[in-house]
């Protein structure tokens, strides 16, 4: 299997890990990767702001993308969602399509909406398969339970980022189950962790994203797991930060899926940027059963 990698701006200068992570992940299951240096930001900042400065962001990185002649494979749930929201008013709005792209081909570019646009979940779970994905698992945790935060962009619409049913959210779920982990139920999973507000109103932020780490903690959460740099960020620096400022050391730690995977693939934690977390999960490592799976 070979996707052009789309990495947004958060993860290559704020969470390496994410990239690291998922980079070992996929070569573990024989997934190779293409980067593309042009890439530029996905136009999330400017969508509220003027759509179609947005759309001629967004619109530049998939017509790179188009060139490879592959999948493109996004691991920001950000830049997900508007990714394929850019795709969407594309194809319904030819007129803005062809004003999009007298100033793409300034750039000898063209946008022609053949691309498909996929989110690393979604690859391991419909491309990959649980089944195939089971089978590279060489140990399994014990007794851990995870909140699973499913990250908004990707879930609504639904009918423009057809990732999971937006209602009752279940991909995650599953691909946190083939770990051994417990995926717990929690009421808040599916709702945002407050991380588009901080910077603009910070109470707020607060507010949201410490409802829901009580909720998880209250289903009896272990450590939060995410797969969207925004989320992770809210979840380990934001809260870092707040715990610091109170004194409070009853902190959830944040997990990023690849790197719960990563670990029962047999993977190193140096190598998933387990110890490069604010808020410490290095035990997460002594959940792991001693073991080998022999299904």
């Amino acid at each position: 299997m070979n996707y052009t990698l789309f990495l947004g701006c958060n993860i290559p200068a704020r969470v390496p890990q994410y990239q690291d992570a998922a980079k070992a992940v996929c070569h573990k299951l024989g997934i190779d990767l293409t980067p593309i240096n042009e890439f530029m930001c996905c136009g999330y900042p400017m969508r509220n702001i003027d759509e179609f400065v947005f759309l001629v962001s967004a619109a530049r990185n998939l017509a790179l993308a188009e060139q490879q002649q592959k999948d493109l494979m996004v691991l920001c749930k950000c830049c997900y969602g508007s990714l394929k929201m850019a795709q969407f008013h594309l194809k319904e709005n030819q007129d803005i399509l062809e004003k999009v792209n007298i100033l793409l081909a300034k750039e000898n570019l063209i946008y022609k909406g053949n691309i498909i646009i996929k989110h690393f979940l979604t690859v391991l779970h419909e491309d990959i398969g649980l089944k195939k994905l089971k089978a590279k698992v060489k140990t399994k945790y014990k007794k851990l339970k995870i909140a699973a935060s499913v990250g908004c962009h990707a879930l609504r619409p639904a009918k423009i980022t057809q990732f999971d049913t937006p209602a009752v959210p279940t991909l995650f779920d599953d691909l946190v189950k083939l770990t051994g982990a417990k995926s717990i139920d929690w009421s808040k999973k599916s709702e945002c962790c407050g991380a588009p507000l901080l910077g603009i109103n910070d109470e707020l932020s607060q507010h949201i994203m410490e409802k829901k780490l009580s909720n998880a903690k209250e289903a009896g959460a272990d450590f939060i797991s995410v797969a969207c740099p925004y989320s992770f960020l809210q979840f380990d620096a934001f809260q870092s930060k707040i715990a610091k400022h109170r004194g409070d050391k009853e902190t959830l730690g944040a997990v990023l899926y690849p790197q719960l995977l990563g670990l029962v693939m047999g993977i190193d934690s140096s190598t998933l940027g387990i110890q490069s977390h604010q808020i410490n999960i290095a035990s997460l490592e002594s959940y792991l059963s001693d073991e080998t799976k022999n299904e």
